[in-house]
């Protein structure tokens, strides 16, 4: 870690609090969500998707991150822990975990929040209570290496109320484009060549067809501006920041795009989960994402031992993390820390989390195995690409 603080000592902080949704989308993988939050979804072998986020705020020299959640959010604290793997241990800002609060808004149901808009009127408190000037909101599940910094000083350079993060991809490939999968749950935004918005709506297969503007779910705006958004929208008991607050405004007030031309990929549903772990695979996508020299994605760190590859052990074009022992063949996948592969096993397309154990002579083809999960000897289990395998916590096969 020694390495990484020199890096963070050189980033200039900036009059910005970013603001992360660890929840927002848990019902679009109900198969991973159903005991951790959207955000700490592990990833890539080490990592959890709130390390994108995290990181790309902490590279663009964000220190004060408030990271609002809504339920099933254990694993999220113990891999935030004190904040320190991203110089976030601090007198002064840091990052603070946000519970939901049940009556935070208006005409509150006595429910935990529901949608984006009434996550913000609960951790209005939070909000008022900061002093930087700006405001940058994320969801916990856009993965992307994201100069936020860049995005911050387009926004006062054009003066505008709030700037909106875009991704142009081609949306007739929903499945899968060349810089990641397209996103089914996301806004489109029409802008003029001045880059203003023009309109919004949302995506779907048989309403477009053509290269459009993704919306990334990244944007930025004045703390003063949000603030008065909020008190307006709870006043009038609006319930959806985009329809009901973005929308509404967007005649009046001056909204703006910012173009983003790297990697990006929204984890909504398990599929695009299969497809963003496998594009670690290759080194362009992995450069891109994982090994920026200026930008590197930070995680908790784990001190583990180096993985043991007995001599029947065959390893091909896979990413294995450290503290596994394997004594099979392994191709084209993804194991986490600790996952043991048995002699005369074959695991091929395949994302193995932490602490999997299979047997001898097991056949594993596009299968997701959460955590801890034990497959016993000769077991074959076959997914496919489009729809692969999944494997709750803890089963045992």
């Amino acid at each position: 870690m020694k390495g990484e603080q020199c890096i963070f000592a050189f980033v200039n902080e900036m009059s910005v609090v970013g603001i992360i949704f660890s929840n927002i989308h848990d019902k679009n993988i109900p198969e991973l969500t159903k005991s951790r939050t959207m955000a700490s979804i592990p990833f890539g072998g080490r990592y959890r998707l709130i390390d994108f986020p995290l990181s790309n705020m902490v590279n663009s020299g964000i220190t004060n991150i408030g990271v609002i959640a809504h339920s099933n959010y254990r694993s999220l604290m113990e891999h935030i822990g004190t904040g320190k793997d991203w110089d976030l241990a601090r007198r002064s800002g840091g990052i603070k975990v946000l519970p939901p609060y049940v009556t935070a808004f208006a005409n509150s149901s006595n429910s935990l929040y529901t949608t984006r808009l009434e996550a913000l009127i609960g951790i209005n408190e939070f909000i008022s209570g900061c002093t930087e000037d700006y405001v940058v909101l994320s969801d916990g599940d856009t993965v992307c290496n994201f100069d936020i910094k860049a995005m911050v000083e387009y926004h006062q350079s054009t003066g505008a109320d709030a700037t909106f993060a875009v991704k142009r991809q081609f949306a007739a490939k929903s499945s899968k484009g060349n810089f990641g999968t397209m996103p089914k749950n996301h806004l489109i935004i029409e802008s003029d060549d001045s880059g203003r918005i023009t309109d919004v709506a949302s995506y779907t297969d048989s309403a477009v067809s053509e290269y459009c503007d993704i919306y990334m779910n990244i944007c930025v705006m004045r703390k003063r501006y949000l603030e008065e958004l909020l008190y307006d929208a709870s006043a009038h008991g609006y319930k959806s920041f985009y329809r009901d607050v973005i929308a509404k405004n967007m005649i009046k007030d001056d909204y703006r795009v910012y173009n983003y031309n790297g990697y990006f990929t929204s984890i909504d549903t398990l599929y695009a989960y299969y497809f963003c772990n496998m594009d670690l695979l290759s080194s362009t996508f992995r450069k891109q994402l994982l090994k920026s020299e200026k930008r590197p994605i930070y995680t908790s760190v784990q001190n583990s031992p180096p993985t043991v590859y007995k001599s029947t052990a065959e390893v091909k074009n896979s990413l294995v993390a450290d503290g596994c022992i394997i004594e099979g063949k392994v191709e084209n996948s993804i194991l986490f820390r600790g996952v043991k592969i048995g002699k005369g096993t074959t695991v091929s397309n395949c994302i193995l989390m932490q602490d999997t154990l299979t047997g001898e002579n097991v056949d594993l083809r596009y299968v997701i195995c959460d955590k801890k999960v034990v497959i016993r000897d000769g077991r074959l289990l076959c997914g496919c690409e489009r729809m692969p395998l999944f494997i709750n916590k803890e089963a045992i096969v």
